[in-house]
């Protein structure tokens, strides 16, 4: 089966776009581009290194709620964007868990204390944790762990299917991953505005009740992911059944919050249908 919803990246104003879509078995259902292309992430960066801190979470080397990043924040407050830590400075703007402010700053600081915890350099440690074992071949985190990573949407529909039905991670890890923590929190998300409340798992973004957001109007509230910046996203809809990649080198914009829904809107139908 391969999807003809995917032809849609052809009428993206980008230089360059691949897209795929895969089931919780691995079943790639459809592909369409220079799917083996490796391409800048952005924050699309984020839901690898959180799969990683959950990994060293489950093989003891850290604890969800011990301190790390600034005082009185946890490894929880870093993957939840609740740490108080601005957006790209490594400076406290609100005590942790009072508001959602989005940061870069927060997922160096996980970086740091897993590579301090494991004693091992955080890129090396999302290896040999987590782009190993998948085959992850083409990816790779070349600096920042919220926003240098390099992949291909063939690698990351690899990483979708884990996160559909994981074997890296106890699956109650992943559900944890994907509920809501610190729910009532409001904040701003990227490119979208203010959402109250703004919620967030542990390293992917959930939709719930966000409006405006990036992907469909007929997504489910379940809906939970990451854009980013590079013009990227993947998302994974449980009540569907399948996750979806979208890799560009065009940075996000306004082409962006246009053609991403009814992309995705398409590929639900088709999935659907």
């Amino acid at each position: 089966m391969s999807l003809q919803s995917l032809a849609l990246i052809e009428n993206w104003p980008v230089p360059t776009a691949a897209a795929g879509v895969v089931r919780a078995d691995g079943t790639v259902l459809g592909n369409h581009g220079p799917v083996g292309r490796r391409f800048a992430l952005a924050s699309v960066t984020k839901p690898l290194a959180a799969y990683a801190a959950l990994v060293a979470y489950e093989e003891g080397a850290i604890e969800l709620d011990e301190p790390a990043g600034p005082a009185g924040a946890t490894v929880r407050h870093l993957l939840a964007h609740t740490s108080g830590l601005a957006f790209d400075e490594h400076r406290v703007t609100s005590p942790p868990g009072e508001r959602r402010l989005y940061s870069n700053a927060g997922f160096e600081q996980l970086g740091d204390h897993i590579a301090k915890a494991t004693d091992i350099p955080f890129g090396e440690y999302l290896r040999q944790a987590v782009l190993e074992p998948l085959g992850m071949a083409s990816t790779s985190l070349e600096g920042s762990p919220a926003k240098d990573g390099v992949s291909s949407v063939e690698d990351l529909l690899r990483f979708a299917a884990e996160v559909q039905a994981p074997r890296l991670l106890d699956p109650r890890t992943v559900a944890e991953a994907m509920t809501v923590q610190y729910p009532g929190t409001k904040g701003v998300l990227p490119g979208y505005g203010h959402q109250n409340p703004n919620d967030w798992g542990l390293g992917f973004e959930i939709r719930d009740s966000k409006s405006p957001h990036w992907t469909g109007s007929s997504s489910s509230p379940r809906v939970f992911g990451h854009f980013g910046q590079s013009g990227t996203f993947l998302w994974i809809d449980p009540v569907a059944g399948v996750a979806c990649v979208a890799l560009t080198d065009r940075a996000f914009g306004a082409w962006a919050v246009e053609v991403w829904p009814v992309f995705t809107d398409a590929v639900l139908a088709e999935v659907r249908g």
